[in-house]
Parts: C-alpha cells; sequence; structure tokens
C-alpha cells in the first residue's frame, strides 16, 4: 500500500527566541546565530530528501526554507504562519504575568484569545484546514514526502491533532530546526485523520557496524528500532 511521508520542521532561532518573546505572526528573520547553527545542522545531520516542500510566508521559515533545501522553491502556505498574539506580540511572559487575560488564556480553554490576537479554537481550525490540504494534495499528485517548513506551534497543534500515538500539544514540543517525521496512510486518514510519528529530525545515519554495536550495548532497543525502521539520534 501506498504511504506518504512528511516532515514538519521548525524555523531556525530567531533573536526573539533567545529573549523568550511572543513574535507569533511578527516577521523577524533568522539571527545570526540561528543561521550558523541551521547550516551546521545541514552538515552534519541528515534532512530527508523531499518532493515538495511547504512553508509559512514569514521570513523566519522561507530563511529556513533556503538554509535545508536550497533551490528548491517552496509552496508558500498563508495558513501554516505561527498563532496571532495580538496586543501580546513582542512580550514576553514576565511581562504579562500580572495580567489578568493572561492568566485565563493559558488555562488553554477553546475561547480564550489575547486582545486583537486569535482564539485557540480559530487557530487550530486555521492549521488543521492546512494541513488536511496539504496531505489531499501529496494524494491527488502523488508525490509521496514533503517537507512542512513552519513554526513550533503550528507542529504542536498538527500533531496533537492528527498524529498517533496521541499526546498533547505541549509534549509535541521541538527546538529550533528540528522536527517530526510522520507517516500517512491514505486508508487510516481516510477513516480518522489520523497518522503515525515516526521519528524525530534531523538525525545521524548509522553505518550497519555501528548500529551493530549500538545493538550490541542496548539491546532493549532492538524491537522499537526495528518496529520505526531505522535508528535516529537527535543533537538537542
Amino acid at each position: 500500500m501506498k504511504t506518504y511521508k512528511i516532515h514538519l520542521i521548525r524555523h531556525g532561532l530567531t533573536q526573539e527566541n533567545f529573549e523568550g518573546t511572543y513574535i507569533g505572526q511578527t516577521d523577524v528573520p533568522l539571527c545570526k546565530e540561528g543561521v550558523d547553527q541551521l547550516k551546521e545542522m545541514k552538515e552534519s545531520m541528515t534532512y530527508p530528501d523531499v518532493g515538495a516542500v511547504f512553508s509559512s510566508p514569514l521570513k523566519r521559515c522561507l530563511e529556513s526554507c533556503e538554509i535545508l533545501y536550497p533551490g528548491q522553491n517552496p509552496i508558500v502556505i498563508n495558513e501554516l504562519r505561527e498563532y496571532d498574539f495580538g496586543d501580546w506580540e513582542g512580550k514576553t511572559a514576565d511581562d504579562l504575568k500580572d495580567n489578568e487575560l493572561f492568566t485565563a488564556w493559558l488555562s488553554g480553554g477553546p475561547e480564550e484569545a489575547p486582545p486583537f490576537g486569535e482564539s485557540n479554537a480559530d487557530f487550530g481550525k486555521r492549521v488543521s484546514t492546512a494541513f488536511q490540504k496539504i496531505v489531499e494534495g501529496l494524494f491527488k499528485t502523488g508525490v509521496t514526502e514533503a517537507a512542512i517548513i513552519t513554526h513550533g506551534g503550528v507542529i504542536m497543534s498538527i500533531m496533537s491533532m492528527f498524529a498517533l500515538p496521541e499526546a498533547s500539544m505541549a509534549e509535541w514540543l521541538t527546538p529550533n530546526g528540528c522536527g517530526y517525521t510522520v507517516r500517512v496512510t491514505p486508508s487510516l486518514w481516510s477513516k480518522i485523520l489520523k497518522m503515525e510519528a515516526i521519528e524525530e529530525i534531523p538525525y545521524y545515519e548509522l553505518s550497519e557496524e555501528e548500529e551493530a554495536e549500538f545493538l550490541n550495548d542496548h539491546p532493549e532497543m532492538d524491537a522499537f528500532g526495528n518496529q520505526m525502521g531505522g535508528f535516529g539520534f537527535i543533537d538537542i
């Protein structure tokens, strides 16, 4: 049966990531450290080859696309942009700690929203619709492997809604430049809109000798490795 792989990758570091500010839809570039780190990860680790690249329209994602998949024109999907933090854009959690609306928003209620921002429900609906369109597009075109370069909140939302094993949004948090590979089986997707999370990326490719040595030292991982189709080690 034909299956499809999608690699969900978070953009590289920005200065605002270092500072811990909510930047959401503020269009900031990668910082120098972010560019250097992403280039080093590209050089020393493995990002899968793909037939198509999708991206958020924001600079930090498009710049990450150029580093990770140079020469491959990304398909820009506006709905893959990050959560709209409204009046909280550019502020930190510490700045907002005494704000009653912020405290209520942290509860995670679907209708909670920053002032002039996006509700949790609207964000989830936007991201869900965009991802489903991407999956259906892959089915129609026959492209079996694609990358999505987007934001941490978008990845967390997609994984919490569609991935097996099921986990909360917070459990799908991923560092900059990293992400998850999922396998979409058309029969499973058409029945229950679910996909399988199969590995973290990027990863180190082990030689047969290195993998055998690892399994010899960690026999309990043998069944797990066979189930996952190989071993991926993320350098966080």
